[in-house]
This record gives C-alpha cells, structure tokens and sequence, in this order.
C-alpha cells in the first residue's frame, strides 16, 4: 500500500527484485507483475467499487519516482468526484479512511478471489 495514497485503495506493486528501469526486467517479472495488477483491481472493485482506476509508472527521478531504484507501477481507484480543493490550496491531501481500514477491504477482497468456485 502507499504510505501517503492519492485515494482510497492506492497501491504500488513492485518486483521482488530491486531494480530501476522496466527495460531491464525479465519476461516472468513482467507477467508476475501483470498478474498482480491484475488480482488488485479485482480485489479492489469486489470491496470498493472504484468507477476507474489510474494505472501508471513514474521511472526516473525526473519523472516523479520516489523510489528511483525499485521500479512500481502505481494503481490509484478513482471515483466521480473525489478530487476536492486541499491539494490546489494547500498541498495536502484528504483520504477519507485510516490505512488499515483500506488494507482490511482490499484483503477481504483478495480472500475472495481465494476462494473455491
């Protein structure tokens, strides 16, 4: 999970390897990645109920990325309307739930995609 999360459900799937540039993964990080991603936004639209989701990878310091050696995709849930005016004003950001409250949910949902058909 992100330490300080655009919206509610923002995560950051990473390789296990540490490494800084998506040129220089292999076919099996790519796809284990995907994968991930992928089990994400089930697990989030299942609890959530997000209307869309921002999917992205800032690589290089340059282009925004806060942990310049560990390349990550971020997976930010979007919702009509749930940009407000704190981070034009003030630079601060309003999450309308605690980090843990966020983490149950997304953990609940990946429980259920554990589940047996």
């Amino acid at each position: 999970m992100n330490r300080y999360p655009y919206t509610n459900g923002h995560l950051m799937i990473a390789p296990v390897r540490h490494i800084g540039l998506i040129e220089s993964l292999d076919d099996e990080e790519i796809l284990e990645i995907n994968h991930l991603l992928g089990r994400a936004i089930k697990a989030i639209n299942y609890t959530m109920n997000p209307q869309g989701y921002n999917i992205g990878i800032n690589q290089g310091q340059v282009a925004g990325a806060g942990v310049v050696d560990h390349i990550h995709i971020h997976l930010v849930p979007r919702w009509q309307g749930d940009t407000n005016f704190m981070p034009i004003l003030t630079e601060t950001k309003v999450v309308s739930e605690a980090l843990i409250e966020t983490y149950e949910k997304i953990r609940q949902g990946l429980s259920h995609l554990d589940k047996p058909s």
